[in-house]
């Protein structure tokens, strides 16, 4: 048997009638930037998340970078990231000019852990980017509690987390704003690159929308100099046929990771734990295992896809050396990317695959 790491298949069969009536409704209406299909989905997902403003951008990493600038947050300024995340999150603090900050994660979650934040903090520190990584909310009122002691801002990387809870909360409108990817495989994925900012405030809602065209308040007229970093009529579209979908899509994932969890029982795997205050949303089925490599060799000869997240840490990689952070100095984050690896999760996956990988997964010695 074969079993894909991620497969878009059976959601894109399911929603075979609404995403092609989606391309036919914006090909006759011949409009493919900023009309009714972006305005549509901006404020259906605002809803969703639970928010009063949602401004479609270009993809995730846009959609942070453009909230530090509307936050005027630059050179000289420091940004608490997590040290074990995709490499976009630190990218967005460095494309405004600012230096990324790692703290380490909770070992057991993966999330950055609120009681490591603090020491981290300096006169420069203006803001903490949580990310609620491979699909569970972090431990949200001890960072929120850091921030307001230190007046810092918090921006949420949410591109992983979709509908994802905390304490009954929806991930996304705790911070001053929040950050959503949109790329095909996330748990609402476009098909091609697309991103979104939502925030309860109005002033930096109307900033970033500026910002990611062109610095423009009206055509013609530009008050920042700006980007071009816009959502498309088409992925719109697109993200408004799959958004009725996401509660579902979600909860089909969360039955999977229930009996992956139930079923795998190998002492050598250590599986993902669930925070009680969460409602996990399963982008990834992240497994820690000593011979991570051995493992993912073993179950690709056996036709099960895999993926590591993230094999190499943001601190050792070429591009951030001069941060100067040496290989030891961040060990958490070094052993994740060690030993993590992440086993198929997607939406429509059939009993029979799941217990093909699980019975593999036992089966490896």
């Amino acid at each position: 048997m074969k079993v894909p790491f991620v497969s878009f298949k059976p959601l894109e069969r399911e929603l075979n009638d609404q995403l092609r009536s989606a391309f036919e409704r914006v090909f006759e209406n011949s409009w493919y930037i900023e009309g009714n299909e972006d305005k549509a989905f901006e404020e259906a997902f605002a809803a969703y998340c639970r928010s009063k403003y949602c401004i479609g951008v270009g993809n995730g990493l846009d959609a942070l970078m453009l909230v530090l600038r509307a936050l005027e947050i630059g050179e000289g300024d420091e940004v608490i990231v997590p040290s074990n995340t995709y490499i976009a999150t630190a990218l967005a603090v460095t494309y405004v000019g600012a230096k990324p900050v790692f703290v380490e994660p909770d070992i057991r979650t993966y999330n950055i852990d609120p009681a490591k934040i603090e020491e981290k903090i300096t006169g420069n520190t203006r803001a903490i980017m949580p990310v609620h990584l491979y699909g569970q909310a972090c431990d949200m009122d001890p960072i929120m509690a850091i921030a307001k002691k230190h007046n810092l801002y918090v921006i949420e990387d949410c591109a992983q987390a979709h509908g994802a809870t905390y304490k009954g909360r929806i991930i996304g409108s705790f911070g001053d704003a929040a950050g959503f990817s949109f790329y095909p495989g996330k748990n609402l994925g476009a098909l091609g690159d697309a991103g979104a900012t939502v925030t309860n405030d109005g002033a930096i809602a109307a900033r970033v929308r500026a910002l990611g065209n062109y610095g423009s308040d009206y055509k013609y007229h530009h008050i920042y100099k700006g980007c071009n970093s816009r959502l498309d009529e088409l992925q719109a579209a697109f993200l408004s046929a799959k958004l009725p979908l996401m509660d579902k899509v979600n909860a089909d994932r969360r039955n999977t990771a229930k009996k992956y969890l139930e079923g795998i029982t190998n002492p050598q795997i250590i599986l993902p734990y669930v925070m009680p205050e969460c409602e996990h949303v399963w982008h990834l089925f992240a497994i820690r295992c000593e011979k991570r490599d051995e493992l993912q060799a073993y179950l690709t000869e056996r036709g099960i896809g895999t993926n590591k997240h993230y094999p190499i840490p943001m601190h050792l990689q070429e591009c951030y050396k001069d941060l100067g952070i040496a290989e030891g100095e961040l060990p958490i984050a070094e052993e994740i990317s060690a030993t993590e690896l992440s086993l198929p999760m997607y939406y429509g996956m059939t009993d029979e695959e799941i217990r093909y990988v699980i019975d593999c997964v036992n089966e490896f010695k």
